[in-house]
């Protein structure tokens, strides 16, 4: 009598369970979680704790798509696409948010483009930051805001 498929389910959650809970997991599978990024109150703060002290180039071959105005700063749609050759990860920034990092996408060679739903505070410039190569590229759009969707 073999094993049923219940039973081995079981037995991957406990076994998954079990490596979560004694830190098994070697560090570089493990998402890096920069806090003082996360936590900084504005812009600069962010982008300096985020990518060091590295200067940013304006660059056309970052496109965002978003709504001009969107209605509802809780639910704002954000597509980024890149054309960067070698493009390692793009980063969405909310100036004038309380907290301006949003989130950061590690890319695929194949894959360039992203897409999520960001909360704002009020109308404000979105920044997308593209790392390609050790240099860091951006653009930013302005995203203005009827009703305001986080606290600040």
């Amino acid at each position: 009598m073999g094993i049923s498929r219940r039973v081995f389910a079981k037995g991957l959650l406990v076994a998954g369970g079990m490596v979560s809970f004694l830190g098994i997991l070697p560090k570089s599978l493990m998402a890096a979680w920069n806090n003082d990024a996360f936590n900084a109150s504005n812009l600069q703060d962010a982008m300096k704790s985020y990518y060091g002290s590295g200067t940013t180039e304006a660059s056309d071959k970052i496109k965002i798509t978003a709504p001009s105005i969107a209605e509802n700063g809780a639910v704002v749609p954000i597509s980024v696409s890149s054309s960067i050759e070698g493009a390692e990860s793009i980063t969405i920034f909310v100036e004038k948010n309380p907290q301006p990092l949003i989130a950061s996408f590690v890319l695929h060679k194949a894959n360039q483009n992203v897409s999520t739903r960001i909360k704002m505070a009020k109308t404000s410039n979105v920044y997308a930051v593209v790392l390609a190569k050790g240099k860091i590229y951006e653009a930013h759009q302005e995203v203005k805001v009827t009703i305001g969707g986080c606290g600040g």
